[in-house]
């Protein structure tokens, strides 16, 4: 099932539901790392678009205005990788949390 990312319903910018998706932590800390990456070197907004296979090189001015929030896991991913941390540091997981099956167990006070 595929739903589009905005009003427009651009075929380009849908993106498939089953796909984890993953919420900006702080745009700040995005915005920090891109002037100095795990190279040492600064990344435009192009390059880092670039460099994480966006098509659409504005999804990354979006999340750093608050625009866009979340993006697919393997952006997400991508964009961590280029910047030189690890997925959790700029991401937030999104997604419905299962409930278990299982009783919840008595808690000692």
């Amino acid at each position: 099932m595929l739903i589009s990312s905005n009003e427009k319903n651009n075929s380009s910018d849908e993106v498939d539901v089953s796909t984890p998706m993953y919420k900006l932590a702080d745009r700040t800390v995005l915005r920090t790392l891109m002037k100095r990456t795990g190279d040492g070197q600064p990344i435009t907004i192009r390059g880092l678009a670039d460099a994480a296979g966006i098509q659409h090189h504005s999804t990354i001015g979006h999340l750093l205005t608050g625009e866009q929030e979340a993006v697919p896991f393997e952006i997400a991913e991508a964009i961590a990788s280029r910047i030189g941390v690890d997925l959790l540091v700029l991401w937030i997981p999104v997604g419905r949390a299962v409930r278990s099956s299982q009783p919840p167990a008595a808690v000692a006070v």
